[in-house]
C-alpha cells in the first residue's frame, strides 16, 4: 500500500505519502530446481546459460533510472541500478550517454549509491547524492576536469536539492532534529556499568514508517549551501515541515531572479500527524530572510510548484479534497502572486503529475497515465486539457507493470526519459515535440540475448457484474504452443488506487519462465480510467473487484489454453487483499499465495504507518463508530469459507501492512483446518525487495506453492 501523488495507495513505488499517493537464501536459492517439485519442461533449464529467464537473474537484471538531459540537450546522465551477488546488496553509479547514442560510460563506480543527478544551469558541472564520502552527501562534479567533491558535511541525510538559476547555490532540504521525549528522572549508571537500551518514548500517531523504520524527532527544513561548498544556512524555520510531508523528498522552485524559493507546506503546523492529511498550501519564501509569503487557500493540497522562466506564473498540483479514495490531482496555473488559479488539466479525467514548463513558458510537459500507459503531453497553460499534446508513450522502467517514470526537458525542447514496453526492462530514450523516440542504451542486452522472454499480450474484457470494460494483459510462456492447456496464474495488483500497464514485469515473466500463463488486470478502482472508475470502491474495497478479476479468469480459459483446473492466484499489498478476497469467494482456485496482505481493517487503521489516511479517506470514520462497516470489508469476515491452501509472504519490517495482519490470517486459518503457511522474512519492508536474495526468495516460495498443490504433482 503506497501513497503516490494525490491518491491513496498501499504498493509499490510507495511511499511518496502525500495522500492520495526503497530501496534498497542463499546462493543455492539461485539454482535450486529441488524446490519446484516436477517442474515443466519450461523450467528444465533454468541453469542453462540460455533458455527462459531464471531466478538468478534477479542479480543481473539492470534499471535506468532519473534520465537528465544537458541544458544544451547533447548528454543525457542517468543513475544505473544494479544487485551484487557477493553482498546481496542494492548499488547505483552514474552514467552518461550522448543525445546520439554515442559515448555511453560510467561517470561513477564503486559499491556505493549515487543518485539524483542534477545538472547546473550552464552545463559545466553536476550535483549528485552519494554515500561514497561515507554519509550520504551532496557532491559536485566538474565536467571538464571529471574532479569532484562533497560539498556538504552535514549530520542528516540531505533531502531533493535543486541548482539557483545562477548555479552559485544549492537549496536542499534536511531534517532539523529535536530532542526525543524520554522518561525523566532515570539515575545515571555508575561507571563502567552496562544498563539496557532506553524505552521509547511515543508521543506522534506516525513515528515509524514503511521503508524507513523509525522516524526521527524534528522537522525538514529548506538550507542553501555555496555551490563550491561551505557551510549551510538555514532559510525556513518553526514547527512546520517544509518542501514537503517529513517523510519523503522534497520540493521547490527557485524564482528566475535567485531571491526566493516556492515550495508548499501545511500552515497549520505539526510533526507527522498530519502526513496523510491532504491539505498544504504554495508560500513564496525569501532565500535572504526567508520571509514567507501564503500564494494559495483552500482545502486540499497544493504541492509541487515551479516557477515559470519568465517568473510571472507558478504552476503546482492540487484539487479539493472530498475525502474520497481516489480524487484526480489536476495541474494548476496561478499568476506569481497567487491570484488567478486556474486548472489546465480539468477535461482530461486524468492525474497528471511531474510538470516542467517548456523552456519559452509557452505550455508545460506533464506526465498522465491512461488505460495502463503512461503519456508524456504538453499542456497549454491557458486551456483545460482538452487540447493537450501527446509527445510521447512508453515512458517508465521500474521492473514491473506499474507506472513509474521520470523525464526532463532541455533549453531547446528535447527531452530525455526512462523508457518501458512489455519486451524491454529500463532503457533511456531521447526526443523532442514533432519526432520519434531514440532510445540510447540497451544495459539489459546481454542478459535478454540468451533469454527468451513470455509474450505479451492485451486482453478487453466486460465484468460479469456490470459490464463494464475491464483491462488486461497476459504473458505466455516462452515456447506458448496454443493446442496445449497450462496452468494460469492470476497476478493482482496492489494499490489499491494504481495501474498495471504495457511494461515489462520481471516478476510476471519470472513465472510465465516456469510455464504458466500469467493474467493481471486493471479492475474497477484501478487509476488511469478516469475518476469515477477510481471511485467504484470507494468505501467498497474489496468488492465487486472479485467479478472483474474472475471475469478476466474466464476470458482467459475461453481462449482454450488455460487449463480451468490449475488456476492459481497471487497478488501484494492491495493484491494480497483480493487474494484472500477471491479464495474466500471461491474454491476455483488449486492455490493461492498473499503477499503483505491487510486482513483485519480495524487492526490495520490503528497499527499500519498510513493510519490516518484508512480512516479519513478509506472509511467513513473511526472504527468503533462503523464496527459492522469495518468487518464486513475486512476478510476474517469471509474467512471461514476458505477451502484453497493458501500460503502468506510477508517482511517483518512491513511497517505499512503490518506482520500482525498476516499473523492473523494463517492463524485464522490454522483453526479453520485449512492448508496454510506464513512465510517471514527478516529486515524487509513492503514489497520484500531489499535484499535481491529476498526477492527470489519470494518468487521461488509462490512457485514452490503452486507445484506442490498442482493436480500434475499432487
Amino acid at each position: 500500500m503506497t501513497a503516490r501523488r494525490r491518491s491513496t495507495r498501499f504498493s509499490p513505488r510507495s511511499a511518496s505519502p502525500r495522500l492520495v499517493s526503497l530501496w534498497l537464501v542463499s546462493l543455492w536459492l539461485i539454482t535450486t530446481a529441488t524446490i519446484l517439485s516436477a517442474p515443466p519442461p519450461a523450467a528444465a533449464q533454468d541453469g542453462a546459460e540460455s533458455g527462459p529467464l531464471r531466478m538468478g537473474d534477479i542479480f543481473e537484471v539492470e534499471i535506468a533510472a532519473d534520465p537528465r538531459i544537458s541544458p544544451d540537450g547533447r548528454w543525457v546522465v542517468y543513475a544505473r541500478q544494479r544487485a551484487d551477488i557477493m553482498t546481496d546488496s542494492r548499488f547505483s553509479n552514474l552514467w552518461i550517454v550522448g543525445a546520439d547514442g554515442s559515448g555511453h560510460r560510467p561517470l561513477t563506480a564503486g559499491d556505493f549509491t549515487d543518485s539524483s543527478p542534477r545538472w547546473s544551469p550552464d552545463g559545466t558541472r553536476l550535483a549528485f547524492i552519494s554515500n561514497r564520502s561515507g554519509d550520504a552527501q551532496i557532491h559536485v562534479r566538474w565536467m571538464d576536469s571529471g574532479e569532484t567533491s562533497a560539498i556538504t558535511n552535514v549530520t542528516e541525510p540531505p533531502r531533493s536539492f535543486a541548482w539557483s538559476p545562477a548555479g552559485t547555490q544549492i537549496a536542499f532540504g534536511k531534517l532539523v532534529p529535536q530532542p526525543a521525549p524520554t522518561i525523566g528522572g532515570m539515575p545515571t549508571p555508575p561507571e563502567g556499568a552496562e544498563w539496557a537500551e532506553p524505552a521509547q518514548v511515543v508521543e506522534r500517531l506516525v513515528y515509524r514508517f514503511d521503508q524507513l523504520g523509525d522516524l526521527p524527532h524534528g522537522f525538514v527544513h529548506v538550507f542553501v549551501v555555496p555551490a563550491e561548498g561551505g557551510t549551510p544556512r538555514q532559510i525556513t524555520s518553526g514547527d512546520n515541515h517544509w518542501a514537503g510531508n517529513g517523510i519523503g523528498g522534497t520540493h521547490f522552485s527557485w524564482t528566475p531572479d535567485g531571491g526566493s524559493l516556492v515550495m508548499s507546506r501545511d500552515p497549520r503546523g505539526g510533526d507527522t500527524e498530519s502526513v496523510f492529511v491532504a491539505d498544504t498550501e504554495v508560500f513564496e519564501v525569501s532565500v535572504g530572510d526567508g520571509a514567507a509569503t501564503q500564494l494559495t487557500d483552500r482545502r486540499g493540497p497544493d504541492d509541487g510548484p515551479i516557477v515559470s522562466p519568465d517568473g510571472r506564473h507558478i504552476a503546482y498540483f492540487g484539487m479539493d479534497d472530498r475525502f474520497q479514495g481516489y480524487q484526480l490531482t489536476q495541474l494548476y496555473v496561478m499568476n506569481r502572486d497567487g491570484s488567478d488559479p486556474r486548472s489546465i488539466s480539468a477535461g482530461l479525467d486524468r492525474e497528471v503529475y511531474n510538470a516542467t514548463w517548456a523552456p519559452d513558458g509557452s505550455g508545460l510537459y506533464a506526465l498522465y497515465d491512461d488505460e495502463g500507459m503512461t503519456k508524456l503531453a504538453l499542456f497549454g497553460p491557458g486551456d483545460d486539457g482538452t487540447d493537450h499534446r501527446v509527445l510521447t508513450e512508453n515512458v517508465g522502467g521500474v521492473g514491473r507493470a506499474y507506472a513509474g517514470a521520470t523525464y526532463t526537458v532541455a533549453q531547446g525542447g528535447s527531452f530525455a526519459m526512462n523508457y518501458t514496453t512489455p519486451a524491454v526492462l529500463s532503457e533511456v530514450a531521447t526526443g523532442r515535440p514533432g519526432s520519434d523516440i531514440r532510445v540510447l542504451t540497451g544495459i539489459n542486452d546481454d542478459l535478454f540475448a540468451k533469454r527468451e522472454i513470455g509474450e505479451v499480450e492485451e486482453i478487453r474484457y466486460e465484468s460479469s457484474h456490470d459490464g463494464r470494460p475491464i483491462q488486461g494483459w497476459i504473458i505466455k510462456p516462452p515456447g506458448f504452443d496454443p493446442s496445449r492447456r497450462y496452468p494460469l496464474i492470476l497476478e493482482i495488483h496492489g494499490g489499491p488506487f494504481s495501474n498495471y500497464g504495457a511494461r515489462f514485469d520481471l516478476e510476471k515473466q519470472l513465472m510465465a519462465a516456469q510455464g504458466y500463463v500469467v493474467l493481471y488486470t486493471n479492475p474497477r478502482g484501478s487509476t488511469s480510467y478516469g475518476e469515477e472508475f477510481g471511485n467504484l470502491i470507494h468505501h467498497a474495497y474489496p468488492g465487486d473487484d472479485f467479478y472483474d478479476l474472475m471475469s478476466g479468469v474466464d476470458a482467459v480459459i475461453d481462449r482454450g489454453y488455460a487449463d480451468p483446473d490449475e488456476l492459481n492466484v497471487v497478488g501484494g499489498s492491495g493484491g494480497g487483499v483480493l487474494t484472500a478476497w477471491l479464495v474466500g469467494r471461491t474454491d476455483r482456485f488449486r492455490a493461492a499465495v498473499s503477499w503483505y496482505p491487510v486482513i483485519n481493517w480495524y487492526s490495520f487503521v490503528l497499527t499500519a504507518d498510513m493510519a490516518a489516511s484508512g480512516v479519513r479517506y478509506w472509511f467513513p470514520g473511526f472504527p468503533w463508530d462503523h464496527v459492522e462497516h469495518y468487518e464486513s470489508r475486512s476478510l476474517l469476515s469471509v474467512v471461514e469459507n476458505v477451502t484453497t491452501p493458501t500460503r502468506i509472504v510477508t517482511g517483518e519490517e512491513d511497517w505499512r501492512t503490518p506482520m500482525s495482519e498476516s499473523e492473523q490470517y494463517f492463524k485464522a486459518l490454522k483453526l479453520l483446518g485449512v492448508e496454510t503457511s506464513l512465510v517471514r522474512f527478516p529486515g524487509e519492508p513492503h514489497g520484500i525487495r531489499r535484499r535481491p536474495s529476498h526477492h527470489i526468495g519470494k518468487m521461488l516460495s509462490t512457485l514452490e506453492w503452486f507445484r506442490r498443490y498442482s493436480a500434475t504433482t499432487s
